[in-house]
């Protein structure tokens, strides 16, 4: 399978990135351009979450 032939996923049942197909879209953090950045998919969704954090902290 090539690396341009559908999305990337971050699976959060098996906590793996997946390729294309996998399982449901309720237990899946994407779609991804890549493999690495599904692979990044929790440190981004912490640092945004962070970031959110932050800003309404001043609320």
């Amino acid at each position: 399978m090539a690396a341009d032939d559908g999305d990337w996923w971050f699976c959060l049942k098996h906590m793996k990135v997946e390729h294309g197909p996998g399982c449901p879209g309720k237990d899946r953090m994407g779609p991804y351009e890549s493999e690495s950045a599904a692979a990044a998919a929790l440190t981004l969704a912490r640092e945004r979450n962070e970031a959110w954090r932050r800003d309404n902290a001043d609320d």
